[in-house]
C-alpha cells in the first residue's frame, strides 16, 4: 500500500486486496465501493474510483498518471504530471492481465476481457476486448440477452 495522507483512500464493506497488489493514492484519490475484490498483483494510481460488486482479476493495470513528454529539450522525468480520472462503476468484471488508461469510464455491469487495453470510455452492459479494446457485445434490453456487435 502507497497510501499517503494527503489523498483520500475509502475501501468499502466486504472488499478485498488480495497480496502483491499496489495501491497509489499520491496524485489522487483511491475510493473502492461496497464488496469489490482487487485480485492479486494489480496496480492501481488513483484518481481511481470503483464502484459495488466490482470485480479486478490478476495482473491489472489501471493509473490515472500520464507523463507530459511534448518538450523535447526537457527531459520526460522533469515534465508536467498529468491526471485523469478514472472511474469504473458499479458491478463490474476487469478480466486478468488488462490495462485501463487515464481518463476512462466502465459503464455499469460491463466487461473487460482479459489481455485488453481500454484507451476510450465503455458503456454500460457492454464487453469490450482488444487492443485498443473495442465493444464486441452489448445487452438488449428487449431480447434479455447479449448480442453481438
Amino acid at each position: 500500500m502507497d497510501v499517503l495522507p494527503f489523498n483520500r483512500f475509502e475501501m468499502g464493506r466486504k472488499s478485498v486486496i488480495e497480496d502483491f497488489s499496489t495501491i497509489n493514492n499520491g496524485v489522487g484519490d483511491v475510493l473502492i465501493g461496497d464488496n469489490t475484490l482487487i485480485g492479486m498483483s494489480n496496480v492501481i494510481i488513483g484518481p481511481v474510483t470503483i464502484g459495488n460488486n466490482v470485480i479486478f482479476a490478476q495482473n491489472i493495470v489501471v493509473s490515472a498518471l500520464n507523463h507530459e513528454y511534448t518538450d523535447v529539450n526537457v527531459p520526460i522525468y522533469l515534465q508536467q504530471v498529468v491526471v485523469n480520472q478514472i472511474i469504473v462503476e458499479d458491478d463490474c468484471w476487469i478480466a486478468a492481465n488488462s490495462v485501463i488508461t487515464s481518463g476512462v469510464t466502465i459503464g455499469k455491469h460491463s466487461v473487460v476481457a482479459g489481455g485488453s487495453v481500454v484507451t476510450k470510455s465503455v458503456p454500460p452492459f457492454s464487453v469490450v476486448a482488444g487492443n485498443p479494446a473495442r465493444v464486441i457485445k452489448k445487452y438488449d434490453e428487449a431480447s434479455k440477452s447479449w448480442a453481438r456487435v
